[in-house]
């Protein structure tokens, strides 16, 4: 594996498993470290029922099961949908982050992303990092308008069904339209198919740095 200390950064619990979930479980499996922050545990948007830290107990449970060590995990508290009232703060957090470990990939929402949340996450991710690790953006199909697929990650099947099994963690969204098997696995099954694999997951390169 070329990267050995990868960051993820989720707006919003769930949208790392969703957009790199294979790739989390299958760089844990090659030896590299994997630190997850999510940025809002959304409980403005836990569905009718559920406990108000729902999501927070859920992205715990899923990132384990990716292989992500319970210490390398870190839940902020924005708002959810708020975000952009909060630009510096969120650039100063990443800022912090980045000092504070030697992390050469970060994984981040697409520049191209129209939810407001994670286009933020996306564009300050790239001010903090810019020239200090590669930079790849996860693709989230029902929130990109555009998307350049330059980097494919080929996946096993275990590590794709690794990956949905991290996401049915996610009860209180198991309605969801991505969240269904057939989805997940329709996707991963697309991206494979543009790269001679049976499972894969693409990314937009932002930054690339080899030393």
């Amino acid at each position: 594996m070329f990267f050995k200390n990868i960051l993820v950064l989720a707006p919003h619990t769930d949208d790392g498993e969703l957009g790199a979930g294979g790739f989390i479980t299958k760089s844990i499996n090659l030896g590299a470290k994997v630190s997850y922050i999510a940025f809002s545990s959304c409980e403005k948007s836990v569905p009718q029922g559920y406990p108000k830290d729902t999501f927070k107990k859920e992205v715990k449970r899923a990132t384990q099961v990716l292989g992500i060590n319970s210490g390398k995990l870190k839940i902020l508290d924005y708002e959810v949908r708020e975000f952009t009232y909060k630009r510096q703060e969120i650039l100063e957090d990443l800022i912090n982050i980045r000092n504070s470990d030697s992390f050469d990939l970060v994984l981040t929402p697409s520049l191209n992303d129209i939810h407001q949340d994670h286009a933020v996450i996306a564009y300050e991710s790239m001010r903090a990092f810019k020239t200090s690790a590669s930079i790849l953006s996860y693709d989230l199909p029902w929130n990109n308008t555009n998307f350049q697929s330059h980097c494919f990650i080929k996946l096993s099947s275990q590590e794709a069904e690794n990956k949905f099994n991290a996401l049915t963690e996610y009860k209180s969204l198991s309605d969801k339209p991505y969240m269904q098997k057939d989805a997940v696995f329709s996707l991963m099954r697309h991206k494979g198919m543009q790269c001679s694999s049976e499972f894969a997951e693409s990314f937009e390169v932002i930054r690339w740095f080899i030393d």
